[in-house]
């Protein structure tokens, strides 16, 4: 029989009503579960938690979606949840986590969502992040979701139509839901990858010009993203080891396939933290070089055009004994001279490639 919290440990020092309408308002989804089967008709929380104490078998599934206080404090009233793990699932905002409390697991996923977008040169965001918190116990689970993506009414879908997978329990809808975020995990960072090959092409391209902002702003999506990603790899092999009934054995064999999915989308975003590190370094050598550039042209016509300041200020200083200022060719000789010197130096510079 599952061992859900007593009548007692739910009511707590205070009598408390039933389910309010505001707490049920953030229910997606609430069902019984008995021999891997879904119980028809639909419940409240407190009357599925009634309906698999009454039967002695099964366990509940509730699903919240953004739970503010007072509505997750009457789902951990009805749970017997620990009051820290309420605060968690109503502030939100942890690292992926697995802990303890008693015979109750609470485990954090992060969840990522990408972003369409026409190019990564016109977009400032790729990568969305949500959360998603698992509450399981003897005979329930608990889910809380943040976030408008990574919606969990599909793997319930594929849980019911395997009633062989839900009669292994809570563990088994915890092993799918990690699953199911582990997979996007991998979905997204597939999708990705084609941003991060344009962003390289872009960089190493002939004479192209690229802001360096731009792959700064890919390299903070992927920051966020291994943010939310990396830490899961210790929960999931807690869940590996974890003793006990909380995570019998033959579900445990399930999650080192999702601890290899886990490593191998690590692996990807590490690489593309390399990649971007790369690249930031080349578009800085290339803006570098572009300067010096730009700098030897600029000192080139400098030059050219000091040599007929030159001479025009000297022959501008209203002296009256000059040389050659009374000669009948001397302002044809002086500008062919200026000519000339500028010529030569607009060749030597040309040929030098600073012009």
């Amino acid at each position: 029989m599952p061992n859900l919290p007593s009548r007692a440990a739910r009511r707590g020092p205070a009598l408390h009503p039933e389910p309010s309408a505001r707490a049920e308002s953030a229910v997606v989804d609430c069902a019984v579960y008995v021999d891997g089967h879904r119980l028809p008709g639909s419940f409240t929380h407190a009357e599925a938690v009634e309906e698999v104490r009454r039967r002695g078998d099964g366990f509940v599934w509730l699903g919240l979606h953004h739970p503010d206080e007072q509505q997750m404090t009457e789902v951990a009233h009805t749970f017997a949840l620990h009051e820290l793990m309420v605060e968690d699932a109503v502030h939100a905002h942890q690292r992926p986590k697995l802990e303890r409390y008693d015979e109750v697991l609470f485990l954090v996923l992060r969840t990522v969502a990408y972003i369409e977008h026409e190019s990564v040169a016109t977009t400032n965001d790729i990568v969305e992040t949500g959360e998603i918190m698992l509450f399981t116990g003897p005979g329930f689970v608990v889910s809380v979701r943040h976030g408008d993506h990574s919606e969990l009414s599909q793997v319930r879908k594929r849980l019911e139509a395997d009633p062989a997978r839900l009669r292994r329990g809570p563990a088994a809808v915890l092993h799918a839901i990690a699953d199911h975020v582990v997979d996007s995990y991998l979905e997204v960072t597939t999708a990705v990858q084609p941003d991060v090959d344009d962003l390289e092409e872009l960089v190493f391209a002939p004479d192209s010009r690229i802001a360096v902002e731009q792959i700064y702003m890919l390299k903070r999506e992927i920051v966020q993203l291994r943010r939310a990603v990396v830490p899961l790899a210790e929960p999931l092999q807690q869940l590996i080891r974890a003793p006990g009934v909380l995570v019998p054995k033959d579900v445990r064999r399930y999650f080192r396939d999702v601890a290899d999915h886990h490593t191998t989308v690590a692996d990807r975003i590490a690489a593309f933290d390399e990649t971007l590190g790369t690249l930031l370094d080349t578009a800085i050598a290339k803006v570098t070089v572009q300067q010096n550039t730009d700098m030897r042209r600029i000192s080139a016509w400098v030059a050219i055009a000091a040599v007929p300041t030159m001479i025009a200020g000297i022959y501008g200083m209203n002296f009256d004994r000059m040389p050659e200022l009374d000669w009948e060719y001397g302002y044809y000789v002086v500008l062919a001279v200026i000519v000339a010197i500028t010529a030569a130096l607009f060749v030597t510079f040309r040929r030098n490639k600073w012009l």
